[in-house]
């Protein structure tokens, strides 16, 4: 296979590829050398950033802290060849957190001190409170002291000048604390990715409203609908597309001049109504539309062409089955759009667990069944199926906590064999 794909024509190149049944490792290969992260840009209030992508480095303008702060409630103090247990201090006064001490403190003088007051001039040390008898205005010391006990240097956190985030993190609630901590109300952040989406099928219909002999209610888009909530993204929702080539050709054409990304449910099998891919051919590319594995072997990757020319829209059609929507997403395009927002997607953590009921399986397709992982008292990693395995049991999403991957190779599996096990 060649090192490097840079256009779709170069797929018919390769000796190896085969649009019509490719591994799943190479519709993940073929798909992320077209990917090309967005460029745009927008400055966001810092309250609305959260799983953003920053679209530039933060350098810190500030010490962080940006004083000498106290850590402890006690007293303030200068360390001198005297700071030892059994010396007295006299209180001159206090320091409160956003009320600082204006005065200088001398040796043999000390000020009562609360966390996050200001370090007074003159004092190189807090003691707590819980190391001092008090009396009055005088303070003794029932421990030695060091220099520095008990204080938060300005700039411990961070330094002035430091580059504290990088370009491409994504901005969860830690990076919006630093981000406050840092003065900063606003933020430069790529904008958001617009992903269309529509399901195909004269039998759908809508929930809320009464089903009619042979239809079946539209669970695909709302599946999808929750998928992308989570990733801050913009969905744009054209619901349901009537099994009409035309019809459905022009609500490809319209999503492209829209979105960034369009993923449709539906339509890309081989019945006579499944125009999906035949619409693909004819205004975009099709990158593959088979993909050796179960569920979900009917997945079409390409790119539409806009006014002539193939434009930036990156097609995704996920079969019609629910749990093949489902998995299809998790396995291809969820990293794909990550990709495209300039983040640089987490490898999917997977563990070895031993299975704790048979799992059937025929060789020559990669399988992805839904599981339950838990561990056992003895820390043991074991895994059962949720069940039937079709495509159409949706329920056995919600029941599962896992998908058990099973190579191209392997045949069915014995209660014992150590298996793969790939965290929803």
């Amino acid at each position: 296979m060649k090192s490097k794909i840079t256009s779709l024509s170069d797929l018919n190149t390769l000796h190896d590829y085969d649009p019509n049944a490719i591994s799943v490792e190479q519709a993940r290969a073929f798909i992320r050398q077209f990917l090309t992260p967005i460029t745009g840009q927008e400055t966001v209030p810092l309250h609305t950033a959260w799983q953003r992508t920053l679209a530039s480095d933060v350098i810190s303008p500030i010490h962080v802290p940006p004083h000498d702060y106290s850590a402890m409630d006690g007293y303030a103090m200068r360390v001198v060849e005297l700071a030892q247990a059994g010396v007295q201090l006299k209180i001159i006064g206090k320091s409160y957190a956003g009320h600082a001490f204006e005065g200088t403190v001398a040796a043999g003088e000390c000020v009562r001190i609360m966390t996050g007051a200001l370090i007074p001039a003159g004092c190189d040390s807090v003691v707590m409170q819980e190391h001092v008898t008090a009396a009055g205005d005088v303070i003794t010391l029932n421990k030695n002291v060091r220099a520095s006990q008990n204080i938060r240097r300005a700039g411990e956190d961070i330094q002035q000048g430091a580059r504290i985030l990088v370009h491409g993190q994504v901005i969860h609630a830690a990076e919006m604390g630093v981000l406050a901590s840092l003065g900063l109300s606003e933020v430069q952040v790529y904008r958001k990715l617009k992903v269309a989406i529509f399901s195909t099928g004269d039998e759908l219909q809508q929930p809320g409203t009464p089903l009619l002999a042979g239809q079946i209610y539209d669970s695909n888009r709302f599946a999808l609908m929750g998928l992308l909530a989570g990733l801050s993204l913009e969905i744009i929702d054209l619901g349901n597309i009537r099994d009409d080539k035309a019809i459905l050709k022009q609500a490809m054409l319209d999503a492209a001049q829209q979105a960034d990304v369009i993923i449709t449910s539906g339509g890309v099998s081989v019945g006579e109504a499944d125009y999906i891919k035949q619409l693909l051919a004819e205004i975009g590319e099709v990158v593959f539309w088979k993909i050796a594995m179960k569920p979900g072997r009917p997945l079409a990757y390409g790119k539409i062409r806009t006014n002539g020319k193939i434009g930036s829209s990156h097609f995704f059609g996920l079969p019609g089955n629910p749990v093949a929507v489902m998995v299809t997403f998790q396995q291809f395009v969820r990293d794909a759009l990550l990709i495209l927002m300039g983040q640089q997607p987490k490898p999917t953590f997977t563990l070895q667990a031993r299975c704790s009921s048979p799992i059937k399986k025929i060789p020559g397709r990669t399988e992805f069944q839904r599981g339950i992982v838990s561990q056992t008292a003895n820390g043991e990693w074991t895994v059962q199926t949720t069940g039937e395995q079709g495509s159409g049991i949706l329920s056995s999403m919600s029941k599962a906590n896992c998908f058990i991957v099973l190579p191209v190779a392997l045949g069915d599996v014995a209660v014992g064999t150590m298996v793969e096990v790939q965290f929803i």
